[in-house]
Parts: structure tokens; sequence; C-alpha cells
């Protein structure tokens, strides 16, 4: 009787940890939901205009009040522009950036990988060169001559990141075309004659879905790094859109004094990337465990 008695409070000691890394599992889910508001609504709530410069309030702490009697919370950068107000504005710049280049990336890779592993062939053996002799230029470095040769602009930074991006998203899509390509109902499909194309939309095409959800993550926080490191080097965006690669660049060189010039939407930076990436890993250990059950 007293085994009995004591089984439910065991069964909620159980309990209790699993609903903790639950939780803990969650968190992730809330802080990239965070920065998508912030990138979509804070906008819309902050006034802010990055080429504007007052010097009478440069190089402000943060709480410190400016000379038009609003606080500048995070303070204020060399020219006199709100930091806050910078981390704001530049992570509307990453979330366009890195689902721009995410999803052009995805639409190339997912085409391509797809036909070069179903219908294989000579189809299969150019691309499947072309993916490796891509793959062999390291991507930023690809990116930085891109975006060095010509001028600033939000959608020359996409369409440098976007270069070598897609490649990943094809192979991926490639190895999973050339397993399903050889399961039975895809034969049945073949025997009744549905056309190829169909064939490549229908029944190959949807279970593609999860490794390239789970791809895309990953490939959106290193799309976000890389275009502030772009940024940081004074070769991506223009001074008229404000980027955290940017506003990082501006304060290095008040580091001793001025820490927060830099620090702040440093910590913004990689705060939203390890989060990310923790999105990513876990979206992938779903898609694994899918497979395997």
């Amino acid at each position: 009787m007293a085994d009995i008695a004591a089984a439910p409070e065991q069964l909620v000691k159980a309990a209790a940890p699993r609903t903790r890394r639950r939780l803990l599992s969650r968190v992730p889910h809330l802080v990239v939901g965070l920065y998508l508001l912030v990138a979509l609504a804070g906008p819309l709530l902050i006034d802010y205009d990055p080429v504007h410069t007052s010097l009478t309030d440069r190089l402000l702490a943060p709480g410190s009040e400016t000379s038009t009697g609003t606080t500048a919370w995070f303070g204020t950068d060399g020219l006199g522009r709100d930091v806050l107000a910078q981390i704001v504005y530049g992570a509307r710049t990453s979330v366009l950036i890195g689902a721009s280049t995410v999803a052009i990336s995805c639409l190339v890779g997912v085409v391509l990988g797809a036909v070069a592993g179903y219908f294989r062939g000579g189809v299969d053996a150019v691309l499947a060169r072309v993916f490796d002799i891509l793959l062999a230029f390291p991507a930023i470095l690809l990116a930085i001559v891109i975006a060095g040769a010509f001028e600033r602009s939000v959608l020359l930074v996409v369409v440098a990141l976007s270069a070598t991006g897609w490649i990943t998203f094809a192979r991926v899509t490639r190895g999973v075309a050339l397993t399903i390509r050889e399961r039975p109902w895809v034969d049945a499909a073949r025997v009744l004659g549905v056309p190829g194309r169909s064939i490549l939309v229908r029944h190959v095409l949807p279970f593609t879905a999860g490794p390239i959800v789970a791809l895309a993550t990953l490939e959106f926080a290193l799309v976000v790094l890389a275009e502030a490191g772009l940024s940081f080097l004074g070769i991506g965006l223009p001074a008229s859109t404000v980027s955290w690669g940017q506003t990082i660049a501006n304060g290095k060189e008040y580091l001793e004094g001025q820490w927060w010039i830099s620090t702040l939407p440093g910590i913004a930076l990689s705060f939203l990337i390890i989060n990310v990436g923790i999105l990513g890993d876990q979206l992938t250990a779903r898609h694994r465990r899918g497979r395997t059950d």
C-alpha cells in the first residue's frame, strides 16, 4: 500500500525534469519570435534617420538625456546617433537580408538538386560537377569579391550571399531525391505512366521539406553573420541602411571608454545567431527522429 501511495509522487518528480526541458526547448522559439517582432514593428515605433547626426549628443552613456529631452537608453555613438535605434533598425536589415537570401538559395538549390537527383544521367553528372567546383571557392571570399566590385546596396548583398548559399540546399535535396526515386511508390507511378515532372513534384519534393527547413534555419544564422561581416568591412550596405556590422565598426575606436557602441549590437547579433542555431539543431534532431521512427 505504501508503494502504491508513493507512485503518484514519483511520477510527479519524474515529470518535472521533462517539463523543464520542454520549457527550455521553447526559449529559442520565443527569442527568434521576439527578434521578428522587433524587426517588423520596431521601425514603426522608433523614428530614426541613420544619416542625421547630432554632435551635441555624441558619446552619451546609456540612460543619458539627449539635447531634445529624450532618453538614450543604450547611449549614442561618435556621431550622436542613438544605439538602441540602430539595433532595432539593424534587426530589420538582418531579418530582411537573411530571409531573402535563404529564400533565393532554397528555391535555386531545391530545383537544381531535385532535377539532378531524380533524373540522374548526364544532367546529374553536369550539375554535380558544378556543385563541387563552386563548393571549392570559399563562400565569404566570393561574397567579398562580388560585394566589393559593385555599388553597395541591399540587393547586391543578397546576390553576393546567394551566389554560393544555394549549393548546400542543392546537395541536400539531391541526396534526398536519389533515395526517394528508388522507393516502390515512385516505381509504381512510373509504371502507371505518370510524367516524370509530376512524380518529382508530388512524390519526391515533399520528402525534402524536413531537411530543407532545418537547413534553412542554420543558413539564416550564417547569412546574418556574413552580412554583418561585410558591413563591418565597409563593403556591404550603404550608409543610409543600418546594419549591426556597421554599428559595431563605428564603435571600434571607442572600445576603451564608450564600450556600449560596439558591445550592445554585438550582443544582439550573437544572441540571435545562437538561438537560431539552437532552433536549427532542434529541427534537425526532430527530422532525424522522424526518419528513425
